[in-house]
């Protein structure tokens, strides 16, 4: 195993300031480090409210199998909109946030790459690949770790009041095991020895541990959001619209995984799952393995990475844990970043390596004409990750060995 140790002393610079960043931030100061927040205009005039003078209040149940609790109030090291100044001198670099930050922040981030740095990004979400391909445009270098994860640490929502982003966090669970990879698969000893260094991974360290996925592509299939958002909020969006309107309850109490799910979007959840199955057996990656029972209960796959693969709430009880989670509208990153990102993407590669997925582009479909936007065109591409030219053996030469095959021109 890779001796890590040289992190220990060195600040955490975490990018993005929304709900898992702010959680990410605070739980690694109340561990110890010294932590460096940043966010981007124009959000950080919402985002960053009220940290620099009261730092984050992270509080909440944080269900978890093993009991592991963290809350308090985190004081942060430094508060700043500038990347450059955030990553100066630190170990770990954290990319918390959703994809649409991944480029503006990659942007700034690799003229101020230090060797040595390691970089975390939660959920991954292909922004490895995408990180590694612009470190390339840039003539980039540095001898840096770079990997990422199938899902973000917690279950978690900022709190807002008003209107008002408060530097709050609330935590509603804390995953105890999480699959993660490097880009290329020969740092990923370093890479998960890395986050035991990581005060926000000390539940997944001190319980069922990481687990190391193949390769990046591995953690992507392995993210559970499209396979769980797409279907519960496309196919539940009447519950969703109707909720605050005839059934008289509080729209902001809904939830996807309380009011929506059942057995039918159970079924539909699990076919989008085996076609994921089929697409990493083509592709030669891995994927993380479920069974068919695993899906047909409230908390569905999600629950396994917090309370273990026996954990069920069965479909004709409540579900009090997820209330107030959402989404609360259709336009919403569980189907305006899943859809584009996730669904389109196996699409991609249904098309590349011949496997059909026609649960995966109904979700598509459906989205499109809700949302009134052509996700077919505006999804993630291969090519924009940097992969779309290269044969089955050249793509797991570059996720395995880093040796990328540039294009023909």
């Amino acid at each position: 195993m890779a001796n890590m140790e040289y992190l220990k002393d060195k600040p955490i610079a975490v990018l993005g300031a929304g709900a898992v960043g702010k959680a990410v931030a605070a739980d690694c100061a109340l561990a110890g480090a010294r932590v460096r927040i940043c966010d981007l205009p124009p959000f950080a005039e919402k985002t960053l409210f009220g940290i620099k003078e009261a730092g984050i209040k992270l509080f909440g149940d944080q269900l978890n199998l093993y009991g592991f609790e963290r809350s308090g109030t985190a004081r942060m090291e430094l508060v700043t909109t500038d990347v450059a100044e955030a990553v100066k001198g630190a170990g770990i670099v954290i990319v918390p946030t959703p994809t649409f930050g991944h480029v503006p922040f990659f942007e700034r981030l690799i003229p101020a790459l230090e060797d040595g740095m390691v970089i975390h990004i939660f959920p991954d979400n292909y922004g490895s690949l995408l990180l590694r391909k612009m470190m390339r445009e840039a003539g980039c270098n540095r001898k840096v770790i770079i990997g990422g994860w199938s899902s973000a640490p917690y279950g978690c929502r900022v709190e807002i009041k008003g209107g008002v982003v408060l530097p709050k966090i609330r935590v509603y669970y804390r995953a105890i095991n999480l699959r993660g990879a490097a880009l290329p698969s020969v740092d990923q000893h370093a890479f998960l020895e890395s986050s035991k260094y990581m005060g926000c991974m000390d539940a997944i360290t001190n319980g069922d541990g990481a687990i190391p996925g193949d390769t990046v592509m591995d953690t992507g299939f392995s993210n559970v959001n499209p396979v769980l958002h797409c279907p519960g909020t496309i196919l539940g969006v009447g519950t969703m619209e109707n909720w605050g309107v005839i059934y008289g309850e509080d729209k902001y109490q809904f939830s996807i995984y309380s009011h929506a799910y059942c057995p039918s979007i159970a079924r539909v959840q699990y076919a989008f799952y085996l076609e994921q199955r089929e697409l990493a057996k083509a592709m030669g990656v891995g994927i993380q393995d479920f069974d068919r029972e695993q899906f047909f209960h409230r908390e569905s796959i999600l629950g396994a990475e917090y309370m273990g693969p026996d954990y069920r709430i069965p479909f004709d009880q409540q579900n009090y844990i997820q209330y107030g989670t959402g989404p609360f509208s259709i336009n919403n990153r569980y189907i305006t970043e899943d859809v584009p990102v996730g669904c389109h993407v196996y699409h991609e590669l249904g098309k590349k390596f011949g496997v059909k997925t026609p649960v995966i582009d109904s979700m598509i479909n459906l989205a499109s004409a809700m949302m009134e936007v052509n996700y077919y065109q505006s999804g993630y591409t291969l090519d924009y990750l940097g992969i779309g030219h290269m044969t089955k053996e050249e793509m797991l030469r570059y996720l395995h060995d880093g040796i990328y095959t540039e294009k023909n021109k």
